[in-house]
């Protein structure tokens, strides 16, 4: 992100273009061969006319302004249109001259505005901040023939650089004859364009020839009697829900100034108000045959930041559309509803909770700020965790889709700083910040598949952004702090690659209790064979496959489902709209459930039961609640978030420890083998006996027994007392 070394090549943006040779324009309007004087004379006339019933909004906000030390002035393209349509016609067509012309305009305005005469001649220039409600331009719609344009371009900030002084108008010296002059740096990338030759130190010989007496190039900067503004450079990507499936994001380089800095960090969605320009890029520069080739970026003149409620979606709903929500959150089953339309191409009754907790996740709960300013976060986080061919992925997915902002990532290829944020150095050894995916997923949901192939570094890396909903970053004198509201929905397998029912939690989840703490709910998925639910499957994605779109439609149907693009503008509506807080009732069944939790989990080391688990509770009764936009959390809503936690969380942090009983789940032929070789440990193991564990086990392989039911036979009769591991599992006690 590097263009300010290179040379800025801009489109004319006379008054007088696109006119016919001799003529005078006509037809874009009276001012469109206006010269500058008559242009600035329009743009006061605007400034000090313009009128809302008995106020003048322009005149007022320009003195109010100044006299807060603020020197810029907000005004709306719709004003200017009200106005004149020829004025607004003109600042859109041509904004590059006529955005200077309308900010000496503003301090004209400005200067016979002020009282005191000793003011008027110090006044500062004032900056003119353009918003409009015109339709966006997306940037994939930023083609030639929009060059020199203004336009309204939304996007997400994926990177800022740090703000530098950039010169406007440079004060140079002649080395000899000391003679002062000004020049003008032409555009945000430009460099200075140094003179030949001195003005006053003589005529050329001939023509093109430096002055005899001051010699060539005798000028030199002096850097402190210029003029400066502030400047920095934003990297502006499409929002991700934009994006065509299987393309990469495009981005647009931005610049911005004097009061217009520091607006906007990374994963900021932001709207940006600017003028479509070229610069030749250092890359094309060096290619022979490229000198033509230009890249466009983008001269901010506004930056709108879109609203900060759930979802970061700036979205206006129709009055049609809220009537429609609100006749759909009216329904007496909208959770079984909303949970049916979650993935239907999925089928299964282990699905069934899963479906309910990721429509729970979709709304989420309702965000808090405490009064010493402390956030508590609304956003609720899943973790899948179980058997290959269990669907995990499609979940994820279909939430990407289907939430308001959708970022979907694999653990293996992703490290802590694609995740987090990271500080790049550009060409010029500058350092600027770029945010990850839990910046980019900011208000809407992150999907990471594959969680427990990731590095543990690089989850440690999540742990502030999953709780505090934060990214602090500290790198290269680079100290901020960027926002990360997002949820997270995981998708893991055990360590075994399967989930062995004969090993205790603790033994099948390969995650630290500091990450499995702040999941909300954690679900074991299991493939168990049972004849039964097998067909249902079977027929199920037999449909699937004959006829996938008609399947889906007929299950939504037969549901009472509701289909993908309502259920995502009905979701952003609720998490916008409705904030619920708990009743007294609610949280009195919610304290006392959850002390009962703690105690019964008290001896359970696979999950922690702790406060954010209760905190977990409140946010899926909010987010019940939320459904049905409805302001109160009911008894009912805590109850069925308690039944969710503990066929979840609790289920998984109890499973795996019943002993023998867990066979139920394994084949006719896996349990006869388990018995056959438990029934040979004991009769060649002898009470009060120690043998090696390697020896035993080979000498029942060469007996026939297979490996895998040895070692289940050996874990059984652990679990059961019988046998006693010693020095560190090698050898093998038999105490009964």
């Amino acid at each position: 992100m590097d263009p300010d070394a290179d040379r800025v090549t801009y489109t004319r943006q006379n008054l007088g273009a696109n006119q016919p040779a001799g003529g005078d324009g006509g037809g874009a309007g009276e001012f469109a061969g206006a010269n500058r004087i008559r242009a600035r004379r329009q743009f006061r006339e605007f400034i000090r006319g313009f009128r809302q019933g008995h106020l003048y909004p322009y005149r007022d906000q320009l003195l109010a302004r100044y006299r807060k030390r603020e020197h810029w002035l907000e005004v709306d393209m719709g004003d200017i249109g009200e106005y004149s349509a020829a004025l607004q016609a003109m600042l859109q067509q041509a904004p590059g001259e006529n955005l200077a012309n309308f900010e000496k305009a503003a301090r004209e305005v400005l200067q016979q505005l002020v009282v005191d005469r000793s003011e008027r001649d110090a006044l500062p220039e004032v900056q003119i901040v353009l918003r409009s409600a015109q339709e966006p331009t997306g940037l994939r719609q930023i083609t030639a023939d929009r060059m020199s344009q203004l336009l309204k371009v939304p996007g997400i900030v994926i990177s800022a650089s740090r703000v530098r002084s950039k010169a406007v108008l440079v004060r140079i010296r002649c080395q000899r004859c000391k003679t002062m002059k000004w020049v003008d740096v032409a555009g945000p990338f430009a460099g200075i364009a140094m003179p030949a030759a001195c003005d006053q130190g003589g005529a050329a010989p001939q023509e093109g020839e430096p002055a005899a007496n001051c010699g060539p190039f005798p000028y030199v900067v002096m850097p402190d009697e210029s003029s400066y503004v502030d400047q920095q450079t934003l990297k502006l990507q499409e929002s991700p829900e934009v994006v065509p499936t299987g393309e990469m994001p495009r981005h647009i380089l931005v610049t911005v100034d004097r009061s217009l800095v520091d607006r906007a960090s990374p994963g900021t969605r932001v709207s940006i108000m600017g003028v479509a320009s070229l610069f030749a890029s250092g890359s094309a520069k060096k290619q022979v045959g490229a000198a033509a080739i230009r890249t466009p970026f983008m001269r901010a003149v506004g930056v709108e930041i879109e609203s900060e409620g759930a979802g970061r979606a700036a979205l206006t709903f129709t009055p049609a559309e809220e009537e429609e929500f609100m006749r759909l959150s009216r329904r007496r089953d909208i959770y079984q509803d909303m949970a049916d339309s979650v993935a239907p191409s999925i089928s299964g009754d282990y699905t069934v909770d899963i479906k309910k907790a990721i429509a729970c996740q979709l709304f989420s709960g309702s965000r808090k700020t405490l009064p010493d300013g402390t956030r508590l976060r609304g956003d609720i986080n899943v973790l899948l965790l179980g058997d290959p061919s269990t669907a995990k992925s499609q979940f994820l997915k279909f939430v990407e889709r289907v939430a308001p902002v959708g970022v979907y990532t694999s653990g293996k290829g992703s490290s802590a700083a694609g995740l987090t944020a990271s500080v790049v150095k550009d060409s010029r050894g500058e350092f600027y910040l770029e945010g990850g995916a839990l910046v980019l997923a900011d208000g809407g949901v992150v999907c990471i598949d594959e969680f427990d192939k990731m590095r543990e570094n690089d989850r440690v890396a999540i742990h502030e952004a999953m709780e505090q909903q934060t990214i602090s970053v500290a790198k290269a004198g680079i100290t901020t702090i960027l926002n990360s509201r997002t949820s997270v929905l995981a998708a893991a397998n055990p360590i075994f690659g399967r989930y062995d029912d004969l090993k205790s939690a603790a033994e099948n989840i390969d995650l630290m209790t500091t990450i499995l703490s702040r999941f909300d709910l954690i679900f074991v998925v299991r493939d168990i064979r049972d004849e039964e639910r097998d067909r249902s499957i079977a027929r199920h994605v037999m449909g699937v496959h004959i006829n996938a779109s008609a399947a889906t439609a007929q299950a939504q149907a037969a549901e009472g489902g509701i289909d993908l693009k309502t259920m995502k503008k009905f979701i952003s509506y609720c998490r916008a709209k409705c904030a619920p807080r708990l009743s007294e009732e609610a949280a009195a069944t919610l304290s006392s459930q959850y002390v009962a939790i703690r105690e019964q989990m008290r001896t359970a080391q696979a999950v922690p039961i702790t406060v954010r688990q209760l905190e977990a509770l409140v946010r899926i009764s909010e987010s019940l609640a939320k459904m049905r936009l409805s302001a109160e959390v009911t008894d009912q809503d805590v109850r069925e978030a308690l039944r969710l936690f503990k066929v979840s969380t609790m289920a998984a942090a109890t499973a795996g420890t019943g002993g023998l009983q867990e066979l139920s789940t394994l084949s006719t032929e896996v349990q006869q083998a388990v018995s056959a070789a438990e029934g040979f440990l004991k009769q060649r193991i002898a009470i009060q006996s120690t043998v090696n564990k390697r020896g035993i086990t080979d000498e029942a392989i060469k007996r026939g027994h297979p490996n895998h039911a040895v070692g289940r036979a050996m874990a059984i009769m652990v679990l059961r007392g019988e046998l006693v591991e010693k020095n560190k599992g090698f050898l093998l006690f038999r105490a009964r």
